[in-house]
Parts: C-alpha cells; structure tokens; sequence
C-alpha cells in the first residue's frame, strides 16, 4: 500500500507547537470547568428563587455568599463548589498570563494581532495550529483544511454544495468564527473585510457572512505570516 501510493505524508507538529497546544488546551479546559460551575450555581439557585443576576467574574463568588448568607443549609452546599471554582480561576489567570508572555515574544502572533478581532489567543492557536505555512501550497488551502470550505455530494447526476466540512481542527475552527464575529459586531474601526463580510451579511444573512469571514480570515493570516506583512485597511494595498 505504501509502494502504490495510497498513504500520504501526514505532517508532524513541531515540538514547540505541540507545546503552544498543550498550553492553549489546558487554559480551555480549566475555563470550560469553571463555567460549567458558575452556570450549576446560578441554576440550582433559581430553583430556591435565588437569582445571580449580572455579575462579572470577579464579583461572582460575594454575589453567590450574599444570597446564601441567611440560609445555612444552601451556604454548605455551595461553599465547597466556589473553592473548586476560585483554585481554578487562579490556575487559569497563571495559564493566561503565560499565554499573554509568549503573544509578546513572538513576531508572527504580534502581526497576526494586526487583524481586526483577533487577539491573542486566536493568534497562539492559529500559530501552533498552522505550525508550518510553507506546508500549504497556497493561502487558500487554509480554509479547506480547517473544514470552513463548503462540502461536495457528487453522485450520478447529483453535485450538490452542503454546509461547511467542519474537517480538521475544531479548536481552530471555533477560534477564527468568534474572530469573524468580533469583527463584525465589537469592531468600530471599518475596514475592506468588515466592508466585504457586511455586503454577504445584506444579501445571505449574518451567519454565513461569519463563516465566509471566518474562512477569509484564515487565509489572510496565513498571508501575513509568509509575507511578514501586517494588516492593511485599505482596500489598494490589502493582503488578498
């Protein structure tokens, strides 16, 4: 089977990308865990008619204290569950701050940033994710890897064009769709690509606009990072 060709090379992360991922996986984990205990909170609450209400992350645990504080039953049940909570928000804040220390140190991260609605952890995932860009033949490939490309049915005299292939990374994936969101409903500055996803947005809705975006995003990345370019504003003399 290798002499007929039916396997092809597969390509192996490098080891600092393999770390760049370790790190962003354990940061994701320990912010999912403490969501998840935040939102079993507030539910198990409401059913005493108890309600959290909007409360930032900092102020979470005296908001969750000062509703229990006159029933000492609930005060117990809960207690153990903020301590979960507090050790994993002081765990994932060190992770953060490690991330944030390796984005300043490194150029591509710190040119990828230049792009409207990506931060640094986009930017560390897009890294660690794309590892090598000379492994694409070119910047368009990008986006059928990471499975933002539509898939194909084709059968007889069928060809029909789905949804995405949502093929390859998910981290990935989920990370340039909250990039391309970003841009389209935090971003003030206007910009050709915001200009370019807004024109999708009017004519097939907001949703695809963000996946096309998505995927456009992808492929600028990958341009900037073998051009050692930054991000242009204008239309003239934007990365394409």
């Amino acid at each position: 089977m290798m002499r007929v060709g039916l396997y092809r090379p597969v390509h192996v992360k490098t080891l600092r990308s393999q770390r760049l991922r370790m790190l962003l996986t354990h940061r994701k984990l320990l912010q999912s865990k403490a969501i998840a205990i935040e939102n079993d909170l507030r539910g198990t609450l409401r059913n005493f008619g108890l309600k959290v209400g909007m409360v930032g992350t900092v102020k979470f645990e005296a908001r969750i204290k000062e509703l229990v504080a006159d029933i000492p039953d609930l005060a117990g049940l809960v207690e153990p569950l903020l301590v979960v909570r507090r050790v994993l928000r002081e765990q994932l804040g060190i992770l953060h701050r490690r991330l944030l220390a390796i984005v300043r140190e490194d150029d591509v991260c710190r040119r990828l940033m230049t792009v409207p609605g990506v931060g640094p952890v986009v930017a560390l995932t897009y890294r660690a994710t794309i590892d090598t860009p000379a492994r694409f033949r070119n910047s368009k490939a990008v986006g059928a890897v990471l499975g933002l490309t539509p898939s194909k049915y084709q059968s007889g005299e069928i060809n029909r064009t789905g949804a995405i292939s949502r093929c390859g990374d998910e981290m990935m994936r989920v990370m340039l769709y909250e990039a391309a969101h970003s841009m389209l409903t935090h971003t003030n500055k206007w910009s050709w690509l915001k200009a370019w996803a807004m024109k999708i947005a009017r004519h097939r809705g907001m949703k695809k606009a963000i996946v096309a975006l998505a995927r456009r995003l992808a492929v600028i990345m990958h341009r900037i990072w073998v051009d050692g370019t930054e991000f242009r504003w204008t239309r003239e003399t934007a990365v394409a």
